[in-house]
């Protein structure tokens, strides 16, 4: 199961904002080491940051070593492959994230947990309720 960004942030630092049903998806993952996140998730999360858009409670950098240390999210990196499902994509949305967040579960064949309306409609392999 891929978290796209804000499933990776509420899942981490936010749980109580799931719904029981998000929440038994996201923790039976996490807990099964089932759980994807791109790394384009962290260059997002920093993006909102610099711009005054997040707040996390802590560096971007404490956040990183808080997901390492807890080892229970395959950390896909955004490799050349990645980039060129990305362009391939026949979707017209522009946000770079979350067309990479689809391209890497689109090549991994997985779920996207998401609430994402976009992600949805255009990625139908999609794991959120």
């Amino acid at each position: 199961m891929l978290f796209d960004t804000c499933a990776l942030l509420w899942s981490t630092l936010d749980p109580d904002s799931l719904t029981g049903q998000e929440r038994e998806i996201a923790f039976s993952d996490i807990e099964s080491g089932q759980a994807a996140v791109s790394s384009i998730s962290f260059w997002e999360i920093g993006i909102k940051i610099k711009y005054g858009k997040l707040e996390l409670g802590m560096s971007l950098e404490n956040y990183l070593k808080r997901i390492h240390k807890f080892n229970r999210f395959e950390i896909i990196p955004v490799d050349e492959i990645i980039w060129m499902e990305n362009i391939r994509l026949d979707w017209d949305h522009r946000d770079p994230a979350d067309r990479t967040i689809v391209a890497t579960a689109k090549l991994r064949e997985l779920p996207i947990l998401t609430r994402d309306l976009l992600i949805r409609n255009f990625y139908r392999n999609q794991g959120w309720p």
